[in-house]
């Protein structure tokens, strides 16, 4: 997380400040790791247990998730559309075609933002 101090005000200053103090002294009042992880061990080898069994990575399976619904498949799922013959043709580049499947081309866009009916451009 970086903060540029540069753009703060004296107000969003020492809010900040109140901040980072409230923060330093919750932490300073936690334990070390070290030692909980000690007291969950043997707390755990009391009750007959590993922390391996409790947590997962250990001989007893872990928990699972849950899993997730699966999607609705239609009929063609997987299955590539076949070629279609072009529809549309550039009046400008007669290289340039659009079988009317999926977005139109930018020259097609262009054209008909500028007032033109997409039936003028129409392959007969």
């Amino acid at each position: 997380m970086s903060i540029n101090l540069d753009s703060l005000s004296a107000k969003e200053l020492d809010a900040l400040i109140n901040q980072a103090k409230k923060r330093k002294t919750t932490l300073s009042k936690r334990k070390p790791v070290a030692v909980i992880r000690k007291k969950l061990t043997q707390l755990a080898r009391a009750e007959g247990y590993t922390i391996a069994e409790l947590f997962g990575g250990g001989s007893a399976p872990a928990p699972r998730a849950a899993k997730p619904a699966k999607k609705a498949v239609s009929r063609r799922a997987g299955k590539p559309l076949g070629k279609v013959a072009p529809k549309y043709r550039n009046p400008a580049n007669a290289a340039e075609t659009w079988a009317g499947r999926g977005k139109q081309p930018r020259w097609l866009a262009a054209y008909t933002d500028a007032g033109r009916k997409l039936e003028d451009f129409l392959i007969r």
